[in-house]
């Protein structure tokens, strides 16, 4: 079994076991499955709860302009330092025009972004992934998932309470010793993605990689985004939070891992996708996979 595999495995309350010595079974560390929520001053949670629903609906949003939405429309004294110290916090990444340099940042790989006009025909073909700040009843986590694009299945998913590039490898590893590598992997630029580990993992695998620009365009008063920009998992971000999370903030990591392993059985199995012909993603991944 995968790592992954192995924690989800793990049961809270089993009835002869402890945490320990099942993890000591697993040969997993108990970290790993024993998850702490970051913490942050009450102020600060509230406020990133707000940043983190706002931002969901407006993505361009940038310091200042999130700074003016808690000032003038929600009441709130804060200044720009303080929100762009939690924008960094939650690893949100503003999508805006941004000037071109030559500048090349030490371990730091960019790869061109290889899907503009690609035709998707067949699963394992194009990979995408990212991380996304899970607020929680006291606290909160980062969520990592892996989404097949074709399908739209979760393929696989992790949390952790800090974003290490250690900790995608993990995951990217995971994902494709149980699903095999695809042709082509796609991310933001983040550092976790685009860190001298997790490039080698990909070339290693003889994996094509695609990392967003974040090209986008200003037409009068509309914003029109000049081509896709990881935007099925960014849908799948929506969907758990606004569906699962919002609803019923997880209280502990425990809880969370539980939300976040019902929620995606149900994704994958049940919930029906208008764009795939209003089937659940399973559906679509193993026909797909068989015939191919």
């Amino acid at each position: 079994m995968s790592t992954t595999e192995k924690r989800q495995k793990v049961v809270k309350s089993h009835p002869r076991l402890s945490l320990d010595e099942q993890c000591n079974l697993l040969t997993i560390h108990r970290s790993g499955i024993y998850y702490k929520p970051q913490g942050e001053s009450a102020l600060n949670l509230q406020l990133m709860k707000i940043i983190d629903e706002y931002f969901m609906e407006h993505p361009y949003f940038g310091v200042e302009r999130m700074t003016d939405y808690l000032r003038l429309d929600k009441g709130f004294k804060v200044n720009k330092k303080r929100i762009r110290r939690l924008y960094r916090l939650m690893g949100i990444q503003t999508i805006y025009p941004k000037r071109k340099t030559t500048i090349h940042q030490k371990g730091r790989h960019i790869y061109p972004y290889l899907l503009r006009n690609m035709k998707i025909e067949r699963p394992n073909q194009v990979w995408q992934t990212d991380i996304s700040y899970i607020p929680m009843y006291k606290g909160f986590m980062y969520l990592a998932a892996i989404i097949d694009v074709k399908s739209r299945k979760i393929l696989n998913w992790s949390i952790s309470n800090s974003m290490t590039a250690e900790w995608c490898v993990e995951l990217l590893e995971d994902t494709i010793q149980k699903h095999g590598a695809p042709e082509i992997h796609n991310s933001d630029q983040g550092s976790q993605y685009t860190s001298d580990i997790y490039i080698n993992t990909l070339k290693q695998n003889k994996i094509k990689i695609s990392m967003d620009g974040k090209d986008l365009r200003l037409r009068g008063e509309n914003i029109v985004f000049g081509y896709l920009d990881n935007i099925y998992i960014e849908r799948f971000w929506r969907s758990i939070k606004q569906e699962k999370i919002y609803l019923n903030p997880p209280n502990g990591g425990l809880d969370l891992y539980e939300k976040v392993k019902e929620y995606i059985s149900f994704y994958n199995t049940k919930r029906r996708h208008t764009e795939i012909g209003k089937v659940p993603p399973n559906e679509i991944f193993y026909q797909k996979a068989i015939a191919c």
